[in-house]
């Protein structure tokens, strides 16, 4: 995948998480408690995706530490330990997540993972995820 492909890929999930959001925030919960809830969720799961978008794109984690003002010191490692993870290993969180609006008319389908991708995630074998870094005409 060219790099603008990914940038294609990350556009249409913005998109999405804007009409989950939206939608979330056009009912009415009214007396259900479950409907509540639920509305809740998908708001919490839309800032939850965001922020993993923002993970991904690997946004300036030092100045998030600065904002982040008294980080413990642990704290501070685990932020330095998850912004030292390379870009290739973080994109495939994006195409799991992206996943979900496969029946979406814009979907393209070389944003599916690759089958033996999917069935690493319930078996997971030691080396296995050396084969899994290509998808189909692309590398990530």
């Amino acid at each position: 995948m060219r790099p603008n492909d990914f940038e294609v890929m990350m556009e249409f999930f913005r998109a999405r998480l804007r009409e989950d959001e939206n939608a979330a925030h056009a009912v009415k919960p009214g007396k259900d408690e479950g409907t509540a809830r639920l509305q809740a969720r998908v708001l919490d799961d839309v800032a939850t995706k965001r922020q993993l978008m923002c993970w991904v794109e690997g946004h300036d984690w030092k100045a998030w530490k600065e904002e982040g003002g008294n980080l413990t010191f642990w704290q501070s490692a685990a932020v330095d330990l998850v912004a030292s993870v390379p870009l290739y290993l973080r994109r495939p969180v994006i195409y799991k997540l992206v996943a979900a609006y496969a029946d979406h008319p814009d979907f393209r389908p070389e944003w599916l993972p690759l089958e033996d991708e999917q069935e690493h995630d319930e078996e997971y074998e030691p080396g296995a995820h050396e084969n899994s870094t290509r998808r189909r005409h692309r590398t990530v």
